[in-house]
């Protein structure tokens, strides 16, 4: 497995863990991943407040630097994209140049004074969508170390990779985590909150609306032993705003919040170095405490506490 990987902003910053997990998770799978050189922005939500064309053609001027790697390799290669927001805003130029030819004009226009051209030749697949279709669940099964036996995981899409293109999964009823999750032994939750919005960026600009969408997802959650999910900004709100959710619904929440290819990578027994659980906001002493007695009993090992970097 080889893909062109586009890592996006938040992980070179504030999901910094979910890009060095997701890196040691797919080489552990046996997968090569190339990084876009020269990548840039995507213009995330933001630069369509700016200005539409540039909310284009920032993600298509990554799609074309992808092409162009692939033309001097003379090898097509489908894009791995972590993060939703980026892969939500890469895919939309894909789709809609797939129906508007005076579009990709346009934006080749604005590209050529870069020496780039985008010709929309190139897949474009999130992270979840690969691992839950080129990966073998039974593999992990195998491979892993550490089991999850005793664990109960909520699985936890958010909307952007599942909406509005709905290429790998029921964005409704979303299950492409659940065959890995099981792959380590732990137990799926039973929930309908996996593909409900987390409020998004809201939690800044209307926390309001934001406190209350968290809590909801919070709650129903609250019988499992982690969420996990592939967003790094539905990481961010169900892990950062925990307590202020409960103060809303005078409940209190402590849950540990992990990324995908972190509880993978735990699974096949990948060090702290690489899973990267230390930089995570919250990892609750429950949960490490439960985790390290099973990965003792495995290796025969004491792992110490995530320390905050």
């Amino acid at each position: 497995m080889k893909y062109l990987y586009y890592p996006g902003c938040s992980l070179e910053g504030t999901a910094k863990e979910y890009h060095e997990s997701t890196v040691s998770l797919m080489a552990a799978l046996g997968a090569e991943l190339e990084e876009i050189e020269d990548w840039s922005c995507c213009g995330a939500s933001a630069a369509n407040n700016v200005s539409e064309l540039l909310s284009f053609v920032l993600p298509a001027r990554n799609l074309a630097l992808a092409e162009k790697m692939c033309q001097e390799k003379q090898e097509a290669l489908d894009i791995l994209v972590p993060c939703s927001a980026c892969y939500l805003n890469l895919k939309k130029v894909a789709e809609r140049a797939k129906i508007d030819f005076e579009f990709v004009q346009t934006i080749n226009t604005v590209l050529e004074a870069d020496g780039l051209e985008f010709g929309n030749h190139l897949e474009i697949r999130h992270l979840l969508d690969v691992l839950s279709r080129d990966v073998e669940p039974d593999w992990i099964a195998k491979k892993a170390m550490v089991s999850f036996e005793g664990f109960t995981a909520a699985p936890y899409y958010g909307c952007q990779c599942l909406r509005p293109y709905a290429e790998f999964d029921d964005p409704e009823r979303p299950v492409s985590m659940e065959r890995l999750i099981s792959s380590t032994g732990a137990a799926v939750l039973d929930w309908n909150m996996g593909g409900v919005c987390c409020s998004a960026s809201h939690m800044s600009t209307k926390p309001e609306v934001g406190l209350a969408l968290v809590k909801r997802i919070l709650s129903q959650a609250k019988s499992a032993d982690m969420i996990l999910t592939v967003c790094p900004m539905c990481e961010m709100n169900l892990e950062a705003y925990q307590k202020e959710a409960g103060l809303v619904s005078h409940e209190s929440f402590s849950i540990t919040i992990l990324y995908l290819p972190q509880f993978l990578g735990m699974a096949l027994g990948l060090p702290q170095a690489q899973t990267r659980v230390d930089l995570n906001l919250c990892v609750t002493p429950v949960f490490w405490e439960k985790y390290c007695g099973m990965t003792s009993r495995a290796r025969n090992v004491r792992i110490p506490a995530p320390k905050a970097e």
